[in-house]
């Protein structure tokens, strides 16, 4: 008999497919557990901190409490905690960033060792905070805290080697700062295909860049950029002024590799761009923001991308001040207006000034009348004869004009009348009778002094 031959169908499977099949699924799942091993070994790093130092009023906390989402309004003492949401959309992975920001007093300086280890240093960045809408005080307020920042690290004692390896790293990331059309994802790729040339070729440090490298990266911020305006109306600050404040804090920004970026809070403006900056910085995320240096409210200025030669364009419009002139000579805190202000507004209550008025009133001396008054210039007699005349016959001794002449200070107003024409028709007779030459002077006062008083009997 002769063997029955099997015919397989097209559609049929053998066991070789069957082999293949299995191989593949294998693959699939070995694929998915590597892609999976892969997404929990590049998960977001936890543990990175932020260090935001500032004057008092300069609005550190509300900013960094804006980015996180919330109105915070409240005002911490000595070093207050916040954190940022920081969400990878590529990877669907979620992580928070540490927030330090420490009192605007000195005096508690020494909380940063809470903040910021030896360990944790090199997981940090530094944020210098600046108010725009008092501008005399943003290079005194940059050159106190950056000290500040310098002498904790010191303090920290870390190994020469690894200091040495993250000021390297500063000054790589400062050489290899790249514009964002250029940066895209195949960058590295194509630097690399060709053979390293944009690698071999970087650009020396300025002179005055990276002087003050501290291992880590540092962001200035200046807040309360909307008071520009107010600085125009009030101060008369012009387009110099503006000018003479960025050209001195970019030159700070180079020693230190630092970016800097104008914000305000009140009209959101830069905030979105402040928080992709710092997760840029923080967390290598993709970052497509050119430098802003057109509006004088909205610089953006990243890390790498400034040198000497461009913030020197901004010297071309310098009219009445030079670049190298002292920051404090120029910017000058305006004197103060608003005190004299208030004092002229706070007026004392009408009610108050009139019991004020009376009581003064009552506390005078009643203001005695014509006739109880003497005046200095007349004699006892009430003559306006001079004193060196005193050898002519007197007739005050015992004559009733003394009586007539001093009325009593509590007669009615009619009597005091009288008491005044009695005095004004005694002073003339006295003149008639009292002249020199005249015989039985004495004898003629006596007989119209009684004339008189009998007439005005």
């Amino acid at each position: 008999m002769a063997p029955v031959l099997e015919k397989r169908l097209p559609g049929a499977a053998g066991p070789s497919d069957n082999n293949n099949e299995d191989e593949e699924g294998q693959n699939l799942w070995s694929s998915i557990l590597s892609e999976v091993s892969t997404r929990s070994s590049s998960k977001l790093p936890s543990g990175k901190n932020i260090l935001v130092f500032g004057e008092d009023g300069s609005g550190k906390t509300t900013l960094m409490a804006k980015l996180q989402g919330s109105d915070y309004n409240k005002r911490g003492r000595g070093l207050e905690y916040l954190y940022l949401n920081v969400h990878d959309e590529y990877r669907d992975d979620l992580t928070r960033c540490n927030v330090w920001i420490l009192d605007g007093d000195l005096y508690h300086k020494g909380l940063l060792k809470f903040a910021v280890s030896a360990q944790s240093l090199r997981d940090c960045l530094a944020v210098f905070v600046v108010d725009m809408s008092r501008p005399w005080t943003i290079m005194e307020s940059l050159q106190k805290w950056a000290s500040v920042l310098r002498d904790h690290v010191d303090k920290l004692k870390i190994p020469p080697e690894e200091m040495r390896e993250m000021e390297q790293t500063m000054v790589k990331a400062f050489q290899e700062y790249a514009e964002p059309e250029d940066a895209t994802p195949s960058s590295p790729q194509r630097r690399a295909a060709a053979a390293g040339e944009d690698e071999a070729v970087v650009l020396p440090l300025g002179e005055n860049t990276l002087t003050r490298n501290l291992g880590i990266p540092v962001l200035i911020v200046c807040t309360k950029c909307d008071a520009i305006t107010v600085l125009e109306k009030e101060h008369d600050y012009r387009e110099e002024h503006f000018d003479f404040i960025q050209s001195h804090i970019r030159r700070f920004s180079l020693q230190y590799g630092a970016g800097l970026i104008y914000t305000s809070v009140k009209e959101e403006k830069n905030l979105d761009l402040l928080y992709k900056y710092i997760a840029h910085k923080m967390y290598d995320f993709q970052f497509t923001t050119p430098a802003l240096v057109v509006e004088k409210d909205a610089v953006f200025i990243p890390s790498g991308w400034d040198n000497e030669k461009k913030i020197s364009i901004l010297h071309e419009n310098f009219t009445t001040v030079r670049p190298e002139d002292p920051f404090e000579d120029f910017i000058t805190k305006p004197p103060v207006r608003k005190l004299v202000h208030d004092k002229e507004i706070n007026a004392e209550d009408e009610q108050v000034f009139l019991m004020k008025q009376q009581s003064l009133l009552a506390k005078q001396p009643a203001t005695p009348t014509r006739g109880s008054t003497e005046s200095p210039g007349r004699t006892a007699s009430g003559s306006p004869r001079p004193a060196g005349r005193a050898s002519q016959p007197s007739v005050t001794g015992g004559s009733p004009i003394t009586a007539v002449k001093k009325p009593d200070p509590n007669m009615k107003a009619g009597a005091a009348n009288e008491g005044v024409l009695a005095n004004f028709f005694n002073s003339l007779l006295s003149k008639k009778t009292g002249s020199p030459g005249s015989p039985g002077s004495g004898t003629g006062v006596q007989g119209s002094v009684k004339k008189t008083e009998a007439g005005f009997d």
